[in-house]
């Protein structure tokens, strides 16, 4: 089963006289997380931040909070990690958590060879490109239609149609 809380940025300092603080996120862009109405102050859930406005400065999130009305409270947050419902997003198809894909099979589609498993994703901005390990070697598979067939996160795996030279030949 998937958390449902999901770590999304982290207060870095505050921001102003007001009760602003400023987010490092952690996610996608500052402006994804500038369009929750509730933030998390943990991994579970039960202490709700409602967000009063929130706006993108300098590749950073600044967000008023509910009751944080000064310097005084806003300083109470500094570094603190801050969380997102998977309940308050709604992903395109075929986009996904990067949380979910992180330990997930990577099969070819037309042999069944298993080619390791998702250790990390990077964010190249053409399309993400995941590194694949097996062993001790690693592997780097685009994150593209031509090569992803299908991911299923909920059995743990990824069908692929690898690139010509993307893993050694074994014949």
């Amino acid at each position: 089963m998937s958390e449902n809380y999901l770590e999304a940025g982290k207060v870095v300092n505050v921001h102003g006289l007001r009760g602003e603080v400023k987010i490092m996120p952690w996610c996608d862009s500052p402006d994804f997380l500038c369009e929750f109405d509730y933030l998390y102050l943990d991994s579970e859930g039960r202490k709700e931040l409602e967000v009063v406005n929130a706006r993108v400065f300098k590749n950073m999130a600044i967000v008023k909070f509910d009751g944080y009305d000064t310097v005084e409270q806003a300083e109470t947050l500094r570094n603190m990690v801050l969380y997102i419902s998977r309940e308050d997003v709604e992903l395109d198809e075929n986009t996904y958590f990067v949380k979910d894909l992180i330990g997930i099979r990577v099969i070819d589609n037309d042999t069944g060879v298993e080619y390791g498993t998702i250790k990390d994703v990077f964010q190249t901005g053409a399309n993400d490109v995941y590194t694949v390990k097996n062993g001790e070697k690693e592997y780097l598979v685009p994150a593209i239609a031509d090569v992803v067939v299908d991911t299923d996160i909920e059995n743990k795996v990824m069908r692929i149609t690898p690139l010509k030279g993307l893993f050694e030949d074994e014949d």
